[in-house]
């Protein structure tokens, strides 16, 4: 039922039409009455009706008056004006506000009935647009989100897509896209799920404050932002990393383009794929910029390739500067940023002369593996795997070098104890004369195990075999000492080391056992 509010400033008039009307028949019913405007309009504010049946010459706020005023803050309601024969022309002033029925006094039943309904059916078909306006509208709300993800790809697909249509979808959306902006293209760092790239895509949206469009593009998720300052995007980018990694426990790679016009988004993608395909380079997760991407070619740098540098330790065992070469080694390919092909290939040829050193029943496994570097996405991931052959083949050769190394000292200490008495003794004796081996590095070799020098080692244990000798016998003579440990006719020289080493002279020693 419509609502209807009579005004008429003669009660006869208004009690007749009140009890005349049949309001049901025509889908209304009366909610009230008023004797002028003042009253009428309090109503209209209070109640709302939907139709205003009124006289025009009313005490107070007349017809034409009310039907201004309600006009101004309740436009959806109709009016009927009643007016005698002379006031037409004044009745007709009321069209400007949409009144488009005029009855004149006397009126009757009939006339005020064909009123109502067409105000009625007018309201109705109204009532019809506006509902199929408002499902329009609800329909577009669930759609907007694809279309808009629709048009990004367009954008950054299609050739076609211009100014032209940058200024339709400005006036769809409400945004401002004359504004400059920028692209960040999202990979996630593991497994490829719909799931995920939507849980990404949303976290996005919600962190990024200026975001204009979204959407999915294979296994990467592109989002469209207003250009806002590095400091606040990065802190943006990485609280979008942290919420996913904590909820997910799975990284995510950032590629960030430059600032640029959207009719230029085309470019802006092809740049973040660019810079997201050097991603390589660096740490799984993280943000790339295209600074990072142009930083070795802009210096010109030229990747110099020994594999012998890492080789070399390899081969004898020393795993410590091993893995500084591989640090090198990685670092030198970082910073001369090769094409990626170019990269692998140095990566490989270095794998390939690492297990030439392991042993032969290994080197066929080792072989099978290259075709795994091969198919690895990122430098780092190459690092790890280049790392866990380094540290096997090192450890094998160090423990090989060691059983020959303990071997060769070995007979170096055996030696020394038969030759204690040879006054001759000396390292290059040993070397040259019993074991035919370069006398520095037998001097190295033998420290590195003893922790000894080889004279110290041979003084020490002369000192040693002198107190035991004294313990044995204290009526020993030390001229007898030194001929035997090795200082031939010098007992003062023997006395001087003893002294030196031990802390006081073979005499003193002797009176105290």
């Amino acid at each position: 039922m419509y609502k209807v509010l009579l005004v008429d400033d003669e009660r006869i008039i208004l009690d007749g039409i009140s009890q005349l009307v049949d309001w049901s028949a025509y889908q209304t019913e009366l909610v009230g009455t008023a004797q002028n405007g003042v009253a009428a309009y309090e109503i209209i504010a209070e109640s709302a009706p939907d139709i205003v049946i009124s006289d025009i010459r009313m005490p107070g706020l007349d017809g034409l008056e009310l039907v201004a005023k309600t006009n101004a803050s309740h436009p959806h309601i109709k009016f009927v004006l009643l007016s005698g024969f002379g006031e037409f022309e004044y009745a007709n002033r009321a069209m400007q506000y949409g009144v488009k029925h005029y009855l004149l006094k006397p009126t009757d039943e009939s006339k005020i009935g064909e009123a109502l309904q067409e105000i009625v059916d007018e309201l109705e078909l109204h009532e019809h647009q506006e509902t199929f306006i408002q499902e329009m509208k609800r329909r577009f709300q669930r759609v907007l989100p694809h279309v808009k993800e629709q048009v990004l790809k367009e954008f950054v697909t299609n050739k076609t897509y211009g100014q032209h249509d940058l200024e339709e979808y400005r006036l769809w959306f409400h945004y401002d896209l004359e504004q400059p902006v920028r692209l960040l293209l999202f990979q996630l760092e593991g497994d490829m799920d719909f799931e995920l790239q939507f849980a990404v895509k949303n976290i996005a949206e919600d962190l990024l404050e200026r975001t204009l469009l979204s959407t999915t593009m294979g296994q990467h998720v592109l989002v469209l932002i207003e250009n806002c300052s590095e400091e606040m995007l990065h802190k943006q980018i990485q609280q979008i990393r942290h919420a996913f990694k904590q909820f997910y426990k799975m990284d995510v790679t950032i590629a960030l383009s430059d600032p640029g016009h959207m009719s230029t988004a085309r470019k802006l993608y092809r740049d973040t794929l660019q810079v997201l395909n050097y991603r390589f380079y660096l740490d799984e997760g993280g943000m790339i910029t295209m600074n990072d991407t142009l930083h070795g070619h802009n210096l010109g740098e030229i990747f110099v390739f020994d594999e012998e540098r890492l080789c070399m330790p390899v081969r004898s065992g020393h795993r410590k500067e091993a893995d500084q070469a591989l640090a090198e080694f990685i670092h030198e390919l970082k910073r001369a940023q090769l094409s990626i092909d170019l990269t692998k290939s140095y990566a490989i040829q270095q794998y390939v002369a690492l297990i030439r050193l392991t042993e032969p029943a290994r080197m066929h496994e080792r072989y099978q593996r290259i075709s795994e570097m091969a198919e690895m996405s990122t430098l780092q991931a190459i690092q790890t795997f280049l790392d866990e052959t380094v540290k096997e083949i090192s450890q094998c050769n160090y423990e090989q070098t060691t059983v020959k190394y303990n071997a060769i000292v070995r007979k170096v200490i055996e030696i020394i104890e038969e030759q204690l008495g040879n006054s001759e003794l000396s390292l290059n004796l040993v070397a040259h004369d019993m074991l035919y081996m370069n006398a520095d590095y037998l001097g190295k070799l033998f420290k590195k195990e003893t922790g000894e020098k080889f004279s110290n080692y041979v003084m020490k244990l002369r000192m040693k075999r002198a107190t035991e000798l004294m313990c044995k016998d204290p009526d020993v003579k030390i001229f007898e000492m030194a001929q035997q440990l090795g200082f031939g006719d010098n007992p003062q020289y023997f006395s001087q080391v003893f002294k030196k080493q031990i802390g006081c002279t073979p005499s003193e020693y002797l009176r105290k056992e």
